[in-house]
Order: C-alpha cells, then structure tokens, then sequence
C-alpha cells in the first residue's frame, strides 16, 4: 500500500504489526463526527489493558485562560502528594487536530505519575475545524503557564512538554512560542511521531497510503481543518503557515530544550521528523532520536503485544524518568 513507487510499504511492515493491523478499522476524516466515535473506541481498548494505579489521584479542573475563556485540563497527582521538587510534565494527546480528548490517556499519565511522582496535567484543547489554529495551542499555552507557576502546582522540579502525533506538533510549537515570548522556561520535549509539516514535502508524507493508519488523505483533511481560521484563507502547503502550527517551518530552532523524539519507520510523519531532529542537533539542541523499524503510526496503541512497542514503551519510559528528575538544569 505505498503511495510512491519504491516505498516497499508491505514489504517493510513488522509482522506483528501487520497482524494487529487486519483488524483495524478503516475510517475517514472526511466524516470526522464518525471518526471522532472510532477514536473514543480506540482509546476505551487501550484503557481496558491498562495497568490501573491506585496511588495516582485525577482531577479535572477549569483554568481562566487568555481573554477569559475556559480551559479544561485533567491533573494527575500523587496520592501522597508531591514532593515540593517533583518535575511537572504538561501532556497535549493527539488526534490529528480534530479528535480526542484529554481523558483518552489517563492510562499513560497514571504510569509517568506512578513512576516518577512528578504532576501531570493533560490538556483538553479546543479542535478542529470548529476550532482551528491557534485555538489548540493557546489552550496549551495557557495551561503551560499555569503549570508553571509554583503557587498554583505546588512543585517546582524540570518542566516537560509532551505529546503524541497532532499532540507532538502542538507540544513543539509550545515549546517555540514559549522560547520566543519568554516567561516560562521549558526544560525539555517529547514528541512521540509528530505532526510537524503541513507541506507534504518528503517521501513518507506521500508514501502511506493504507487507510488503516494515518494516511495521505487523513492527513490532508486535518491540516486543511486545522488551518482554517488562519488569516480566513490559508492552506497547507501555503507560504503564510505560520512554524507555531507547523514547527518544521521554523527558521531558527536555536534555543529550544532539550528532546526526545520517537518515530516509526513506516509513518506518514517519519521524514519530516527525521528532519526536525537533525535540524535540532544543527542548532546545537540536545537530542535523542528513535526510528522503530517496521512500524507505522500509532502502532503501540493498536499492538502493544508486538516487539517493537514493548521496546518504545521502555525507552518511552526511560525519557520521563530522566526528563522529570528533579535536577537543576537539563539544558
């Protein structure tokens, strides 16, 4: 199923993957209320096998952000509490701009608050197309600055941002804006297979085309839905795409935190996270890179039995342990 002749997208697929793909659902952003039903599906499977915590507590709470308006996050504390030096790790879920919500992974913020004690918040920001851009990233930009401020949060240890897929983009673009506004200190990212280029540029971006994983035509509809408010009339691949919706487009990527980034071999965004990585390390940023090989989107919530997830799980892991230490300089 390649979209580019040479692309081998069957032959290079893991097997066990493969398997968990044939039942997979096909579904279709063009209907997005239908595929907004199929994502809450998926994230009900996940959080059936998730490993339940006890030891973490979840509140949901109303933030006053920007203008007044409201923005709605999940925090995730310890029980016990937290220590007064305990990382706070700012988590934006993914969907591709228009699906999901913030609860879909209460699962993973119980296991990075049970592991590393650190306070969780995950934001539920605002989608589109009845939201597009900057609407996401200002409701991550105001929860950012509430997680960063110490009377609020009670903690005062590294600050993370984090995401995955549409998430990682929005994370990434966060971590620009707040470098570039000031006020807030990021400490580092991790961005588990962004969503970083609107241009549709590299071979992978046009090479997937199986409709079970995030393909060429998913990913056109979520760019065009998410660029939608900007200046009325842009759209992807536009020259006026400002780099806080899709970071690849970032001039300067000096200044940015620390990085982890994982990807996988078969996925849409592979090459143009590839390329953010190694523009990172061009401009002198920390950086770890995963390639997973054989995988495709998405491939640790549809297989999580399968090799290659268990392995970006652990290395997953590794990463928040060692982002959300409370140690005093991660830069």
């Amino acid at each position: 199923m390649s979209g580019v002749a040479g692309f081998r997208y069957d032959e290079r697929l893991d097997p066990e993957v493969a398997a968990a793909l044939e039942a997979m659902p096909v579904y279709d952003l063009a209907d997005i209320p239908r595929a907004r039903e199929w994502r809450r599906e998926l994230a009900a499977a996940t959080r059936a096998q998730a490993v339940p915590h006890d030891g973490v507590r979840v509140e949901e709470r109303t933030l006053t952000g920007a203008n007044g308006r409201d923005v709605l996050v999940r925090v995730h504390r310890p029980a016990a509490g937290a220590a007064p030096d305990a990382g706070r790790l700012l988590w934006v879920h993914g969907g591709g701009h228009v699906l999901g919500d913030a609860a879909q992974d209460d699962w993973l913020m119980a296991e990075v608050v049970a592991d590393t004690g650190c306070v969780a918040v995950a934001v539920d920001w605002r989608r589109a197309p009845e939201h597009p851009f900057p609407a996401a990233l200002d409701d991550c930009h105001d929860a950012l600055r509430w997680l960063a401020d110490p009377a609020e949060v009670a903690a005062t240890g590294p600050l993370v941002v984090a995401g995955a897929s549409s998430g990682g983009g929005l994370a990434a673009g966060l971590a620009l804006r707040a470098r570039d506004e000031g006020g807030v200190v990021v400490d580092a990212q991790l961005l588990v297979y962004p969503m970083l280029d609107d241009r549709e540029a590299t071979v992978s971006s046009r090479g997937v085309v199986d409709p079970r994983v995030w393909d060429v035509t998913k990913n056109r509809h979520a760019w065009a839905a998410y660029l939608g408010g900007v200046a009325g009339t842009v759209r992807p691949g536009d020259a006026g795409v400002p780099s806080y919706a899709a970071p690849a487009r970032a001039d300067d990527l000096r200044g940015l935190p620390r990085t982890w980034l994982a990807t996988a071999e078969l996925d849409l965004f592979c090459d143009e996270d590839i390329a953010y990585a190694a523009r990172l390390l061009g401009a002198g940023v920390s950086v770890e890179l995963h390639v997973y090989p054989g995988a495709v989107h998405g491939f640790d919530l549809f297989a999580p039995a399968s090799a290659v997830a268990r392995r970006f799980v652990a290395e997953r892991t590794r990463a928040f342990r060692t982002f959300l230490a409370p140690t005093p300089d991660l830069h």
